[in-house]
């Protein structure tokens, strides 16, 4: 029987046997596929009209505008990549670029399924897919909805935002966020708590926040709002629960105290709500800033906070505000540190900051540094989505980084002990404004 099984093989042509070779892979390639949306895994850049938004790319009618979207690959190997895509606009040609490999479609008509072929996947870690429009006889060049990837790369460990479930398109677009948990003594009355910060030459990214002095109550630190805005902000939350800074009762409301001169200070809301303050100050990247917070319960069922900025460029400690928390009497806890990304637009630009030379202080007036930190991120990450994320040390700081799918990461929970300098900030407190 197997003589003559392959007397029977051996009759057909070569050209027979490297299709049916080629069926055999095809289906091996059906085995495992995944649907990427292509709104909450995609950016664009050169962009003028587009839109990314739930259902996908829309509005797409700029020749210079690429489409970028990103998963992580675990493996190497063969994968086959569709796209879900429509013009009902006419008829376009479309370039798509993915593991070194272009190939050219002509989309038209209703939405459908396009088969681009397959593409050798050699290295694991994140794969972007670029599309790019070559020419169209309407007003786009089509709507682009996911794509769809098979193949032996693809397994539990493939990362991409999976659905809008939770609003997650807009989290994942923004980026995962990253923390450094500093342990202090359980027994000690921390009151004061200082901090340096430095961001490096072009990690400035529009849309980070560079996150400082963060406790149980709230944050301080400095952000790139705009390429001709950043600022020095200080926020409180409020112990009622709500996103709507209206909503809070009168006994629950954040109290100003005292601000800093061209200190904005109001409410915010959207993630809890409470007291915000900022300074509009043109900090610049390579420089090191110290941040100075004081947290200290009142004696009437209340706790202050107190915020403090000195930067190089005015050689001075700035009050930036005083908020008065109230159904709370508390020392400073959970002192922590942050780096996050507020602008979806810019999920896809590499982040990076350094911390160092931290420090608190309790009320006896006894210094004590801070030279470990416990590393964590955020639910993006925490539920797989996205893997750009990193912390450690180098040298004597810590420094966190996020964003821009490079393809290292940090293991969630890990320590990081870095030396200890052994010198206290020279404050004196008495003549803080």
């Amino acid at each position: 029987m197997y003589l003559l099984l392959l007397t029977f093989i051996s009759t057909f042509s070569p050209a027979f046997l490297e299709n049916f070779s080629k069926k055999e892979k095809s289906v091996t390639l059906q085995d495992s596929s995944i649907h990427i949306p292509i709104g909450g895994n995609s950016w664009i850049q050169n962009g003028k009209t587009e839109k990314i938004g739930e259902t996908g790319l829309s509005n797409w009618t700029n020749l210079g505008s690429i489409l970028q979207t990103y998963v992580r690959l675990s493996k190497t190997g063969l994968i086959n990549i569709s796209l879900k895509a429509s013009n009902e606009t006419g008829k376009s040609r479309i370039s798509i670029l993915a593991a070194g490999k272009s190939k050219e479609i002509e989309l038209s008509g209703i939405e459908k399924i396009y088969d681009l072929g397959s593409f050798e996947i050699n290295q694991a870690g994140y794969l972007q897919i670029s599309v790019q429009g070559i020419s169209k006889s309407g007003k786009e060049f089509g709507k682009l909805g996911e794509w769809i990837l098979n193949g032996t790369p693809i397994n539990e460990k493939t990362t991409f935002v999976k659905d809008n479930s939770d609003n997650f398109f807009y989290w994942g677009r923004r980026g995962p966020s990253v923390h450094l948990n500093y342990p202090i003594p359980a027994e000690e009355n921390i009151e004061w708590f200082y901090n340096e910060v430095t961001a490096p030459e072009k990690q400035d990214v529009i849309g980070s926040y560079f996150m400082a002095n963060g406790f149980g109550e709230g944050y301080f630190g400095m952000q790139v709002n705009a390429s001709t805005e950043r600022r020095i902000l200080f926020s409180v939350w409020s112990p009622f629960h709500t996103d709507d800074p209206k909503s809070i009762p009168e006994d629950k409301q954040i109290v100003m105290l005292k601000k800093g001169n061209d200190v904005y200070t109001g409410e915010f809301g959207n993630e809890g709500s409470g007291g915000q303050s900022y300074l509009k100050f043109n900090w610049k990247a390579g420089n090191t800033y110290k941040f100075l917070l004081q947290g200290k319960p009142s004696g009437d069922s209340t706790t202050t906070y107190t915020a403090y900025f000195f930067a190089p460029e005015i050689a001075e400690w700035k009050l930036i505000a005083s908020f008065k928390r109230p159904k709370t009497q508390t020392y400073l806890k959970k002192l922590h540190s942050f780096l996050e990304n507020f602008i979806p637009e810019t999920g896809d630009q590499t982040r990076k900051l350094y911390f160092g030379n931290q420090w608190i202080r309790n009320s006896s007036g006894k210094w004590t540094e801070l030279n470990q930190a416990k590393f964590s991120a955020d639910a993006t990450a925490r539920k797989g989505y996205r893997m750009d994320y990193a912390g450690g040390k180098e040298q004597n700081y810590f420094y966190l980084k996020n964003c821009g799918f490079f393809n290292e990461f940090t293991t969630i929970g890990d320590l990081f002990i870095r030396e200890s300098g052994g010198k206290a900030p020279e404050i004196n407190f008495e003549n803080l404004p």
